[in-house]
């Protein structure tokens, strides 16, 4: 289920996003191939929160992540799709402020509902599929 969410400029850096989002947090936060940047890591290692992101090149990782971790990051990388896919959250095509982040969150609502929908069903939360049946 998604708990929170932020909306940035296309143009962005997907590293310029996760430092302005993951300011102040400590903790851990998990990050893709696009979000390792040694010097990234090292100011928000100062400020208290470990960014765990695989290297840019998967051939020269030192480690395998353990098995839990990578099911995690499948997990979002799911949602992230089903947005994208099911719900064109990439397309939504607006003039003005006031009816971009309405439709946006009416697609980040849709999602939340279709989770409840299958939790409520006994269904895995993310097979939509499991909700439509003959």
């Amino acid at each position: 289920m998604i708990v929170g969410v932020s909306l940035a400029p296309a143009y962005l850096h997907d590293t310029v996003g996760a430092e302005e989002l993951l300011h102040g947090v400590q903790g851990w936060a998990l990050g893709d191939r696009k979000s390792w940047k040694p010097d990234l890591r090292e100011r928000l290692w100062q400020q208290g929160l470990a960014l765990l992101a695989p290297f840019r090149v998967a051939k020269t990782e030192p480690f395998r992540w353990p098995r839990w971790l990578v099911a995690k990051r499948y997990r979002i990388e799911t949602v992230f799709g089903q947005l994208v896919e099911r719900f064109h959250i990439k397309k939504v095509w607006a003039r003005d402020l006031w009816h971009l982040t309405s439709r946006w969150w009416r697609k980040i609502l849709s999602h939340t509902l279709a989770v409840l929908f299958c939790q409520q069903q006994g269904v895995d939360p993310l097979t939509y599929a499991g909700l439509v049946t003959d």
